[in-house]
């Protein structure tokens, strides 16, 4: 079982020796695609319910660091941030609330005035958790400083708490910060996980499992109408709160045995149900709203009746956004680009799990 660590494992009650005039790094984050989905949280980004995550491969966010010594003694951390090249000050406003909220846990950050360069393999805020992969980053960031601050930390120990930073900054990036299926939020038949970090799927995976593909399909790469944030903060009062936080541990458990299985129709069908629980929640919510168009409805039809005619074990889920991930293993590769070719015009992010 993994090793549980508490916030107070992850402050830093240590003072530095010395601070270096400058220092730079360069490091990169993967998105993530939940199949049980994290929808509602309480509290500082603690999740309604555990989740399950894959880890993807090309879709990443590429972020490289300049910190230079500051000698103004100011208890902010003093940052500007450049997205694609150009600075956003939408970001760095979150960013700032992120540094206000890992401040006990990363102190040695106001030491420094910092620049930020990030760029994504995918387009963002379209439903492709950019958030997740662009705070994993940020917080792989952190880490490697405190790597060079603190020398002979534990590799785990840091690990978790790469994870754990993550997460303060968007709940699904805390499963950003490693490879894999990536489990995040306490669930009593997952040892070791928790609410505070993403741990690694503690069980045997099936080796029908160990050569995934997802196929994102770009129906929409405009930004989202309702954000993430948002979105969880309408579950609080929705009257199927209750039945989804049961309904989801029912399925967390079903996949979890269909993973170390082999039961690839089992999981298919979690997957599906648990795409369209989320956005149905998005449409019964108050006020309601809906991120999926018409030409995701379309194709999800479209995939139905090519499943029914090929026995093909392409299996779609979606994030909160328009975009359909088409899930399917390596021998079905064939499967899926007959099913592509139906919809020539669109472009596809042809991803691996990582």
């Amino acid at each position: 079982m993994p090793a549980h660590f508490t916030e107070e494992d992850f402050q830093i009650h240590r003072t530095l020796d010395s601070i270096p005039g400058n220092w730079s790094a360069k490091t990169e984050a993967p998105s993530n695609i939940a199949l049980i989905k994290y929808w509602g949280k309480k509290g500082l980004q603690i999740p309604m319910n555990a989740s399950l995550s894959f880890t993807l491969s090309r879709s990443k966010t590429v972020t490289q660091a300049e910190a230079v010594r500051s000698n103004s003694g100011s208890e902010k951390i003093t940052f500007k941030f450049y997205f694609e090249g150009k600075r956003n000050k939408q970001f760095e406003k979150k960013i700032q609330i992120f540094f206000k909220r890992i401040e006990p846990y990363a102190p040695y950050l106001n030491h420094f005035e910092w620049t930020f360069r990030s760029k994504n393999t995918f387009p963002h805020s379209s439903g492709i958790a950019s958030s997740a992969s662009g705070f994993a980053a940020l917080a792989k960031i952190i880490i490697q400083l405190e790597q060079y601050l603190f020398p002979g930390i534990n590799r785990d120990f840091l690990a978790y708490k790469t994870s754990f930073l993550a997460r303060l900054g968007s709940g699904s990036a805390a499963r950003s910060t490693a490879s894999g299926i990536q489990i995040w939020g306490k669930h009593e038949s997952i040892p070791g996980s928790n609410d505070l970090y993403a741990i690694d799927f503690p069980f045997p995976l099936h080796p029908d499992f160990h050569q995934m593909h997802d196929w994102i399909f770009l129906l929409d790469t405009a930004t989202k109408t309702v954000s993430s944030t948002r979105g969880h903060a309408l579950i609080d009062n929705h009257p199927f709160k209750p039945g989804r936080i049961q309904s989801v541990k029912k399925q967390l458990d079903k996949l979890s045995i269909a993973l170390q299985q082999g039961d690839t129709e089992t999981f298919g069908q979690i997957i599906e149900e648990e795409a369209l629980t989320l956005h149905a929640l998005m449409m019964s919510s108050h006020p309601a709203y809906i991120l999926m168009k018409p030409e995701t409805l379309d194709m999800i039809l479209k995939l139905w009746n090519f499943r029914k005619q090929t026995h093909a074990k392409l299996y779609f889920t979606l994030d909160a956004g328009a975009n359909l991930h088409l899930i399917f293993p390596q021998k079905d590769l064939q499967n899926a680009i007959a099913f592509a070719k139906q919809f020539p015009e669109i472009k596809i992010i042809k991803d691996e799990i990582l």
